[in-house]
This record gives structure tokens, sequence and C-alpha cells, in this order.
């Protein structure tokens, strides 16, 4: 469940009690708008900021962590090694390459990796043709892509608070790069959408960890949100806007 503190800012924002709400990111990495569109939002950032301490703490798995494994474990390779053995006498081996055959060659490119088909990995599988990456309808000067490209400009944390009333939807964020945003008590209005200028649309019962919902707009454009925190939050936001 979401903090007290969470919940008393949530009714300052709205002016009563959210009939649902949960913290969520976006399901998938905002893709790369074109250059004149993204200029003409103001060429906002489309990636989250991270806390320093993420920074430090890789720094120093990289730099102090990763050497001492690596020295720990060639010196367990050092101790290990049996002494070496006496030196075999030479012998003659043919030439490989007088004792290729004719069909040699033909063979080794049969089993050679051949390069991918156009349009499939090398898999063999269908590469996505999809430019929005299934996170938005894909047309930058819609709702949901205008979203889009203030979604880091207002908060540099990847996740926002939506709540729900009976006058519409809210999203908000917290303006700090905190560690835990979701336990923050000074989170702000982003965006507001009342019931004519927006709607979600989610399935109930979806495996927790995996759950998703969509932002849908009058022109036509959506955005989906997942990553979901809270389970208990997050099962009676799934029902609320499922109902």
């Amino acid at each position: 469940m979401a903090k007290r503190k969470v919940r008393r800012r949530a009714r300052k924002i709205l002016g009563a009690d959210p009939t649902a709400l949960v913290w969520c990111e976006l399901a998938r990495p905002i893709p790369a708008p074109p250059e004149q569109v993204h200029r003409a939002a103001g060429s906002k950032r489309l990636t989250p900021g991270r806390h320093w301490l993420l920074y430090a703490g890789a720094v120093l798995f990289f730099f102090v962590v990763i050497p001492m494994m690596l020295i720990d474990k060639l010196g367990d390779r050092l101790e290990r090694r049996p002494a070496a053995p006496p030196a075999p006498h030479p012998r003659h081996e043919p030439d490989p390459a007088s004792t290729s055959t004719p069909g040699s060659e033909s063979a080794d490119a049969a089993t050679s990796p051949r390069p991918p088909a156009p349009g499939r990995d090398r898999r063999g599988r269908r590469r996505p043709g999809d430019p929005a990456h299934g996170l938005f309808d894909g047309d930058w000067e819609r709702t949901a892509g205008r979203l889009l490209l203030h979604w880091y400009g207002h908060s540099p944390n990847p996740q926002r608070l939506v709540m729900l009333t009976g006058d519409g939807i809210c999203v908000a964020a917290s303006p700090r790069r905190r560690l835990s945003p979701t336990t923050a008590g000074d989170f702000h209005a982003v965006a507001r959408f009342s019931p004519a200028e927006a709607r979600i649309e989610a399935e109930a019962g979806q495996p927790r960890g995996f759950a998703t919902f969509a932002l849908h707009f009058p022109d036509g454009s959506w955005l989906e949100l997942g990553r979901l925190a809270g389970p208990d939050d997050a099962d009676h936001f799934l029902r609320t806007v499922s109902t």
C-alpha cells in the first residue's frame, strides 16, 4: 500500500481522496523522435536521470570488486597449476592442404554461418517494424507523442503516480532524483485529463510484475505504462479501471 504521506499529498493535490492510485513507469524506453520534432519540443531529455549513488556503486563495482575477483581467481589457478610434463618428441604431421578432399571446401562452406535473410535476425525471426516499439501509437504530433516528448522534462525520475478521481486522471511525479520516489511526499501534478480527454484501458487479473495499462486519447493516440509498484495498489487500480 502507498505510504500515508503519499496519500496525504495526493489528497492535497486532488482536493479529495483518489479512487485508485498506483506508481508506474513507461513500459519501454522512449524511442528516438525525428530531430525536427524533438527540437520543436524544446529538446527535452528522453531518458531518466539516475541518482548519484547508482553511479558511485557502478564505479566501485568495476574498479574495486571486479579487479579483486580477477586477482583471486588468478591466484587459485596458479595454486592448482600442475607441474609441466616432459616435452614429447617431435612428430611429423601431414600437411592439411595435401590431405584435403575436393568436397571438403564445399562442406565447410555449407556448415559456415550464413548472413541473415533481409528483414530477419540471426535466429530467423522477423524483426519488428514498429518504430515506436509498442510504447505508443507512433505519432509524435498527437497527445501521447507530445506527452512523451516532455515526460522526463517534468521530472528525471522514471516513476509516475497515476491517480483516478471522479473528475478524471492526474499524473504526478517527484521532482528529484530519488532512489525510492514511491515513498516521497513532494510529488506534484504534471498532467491532468478530464474523462473526455483520456481514459484508461487494462485487463484485470494480469500477473503481478508484468501488468500494464494504456492511456487512450480522443485523437486515437495511446501510451502504455507498466512496472506497477505496490501489489495491493496495482491490483486495486486494475480492478477499478477494468470495471
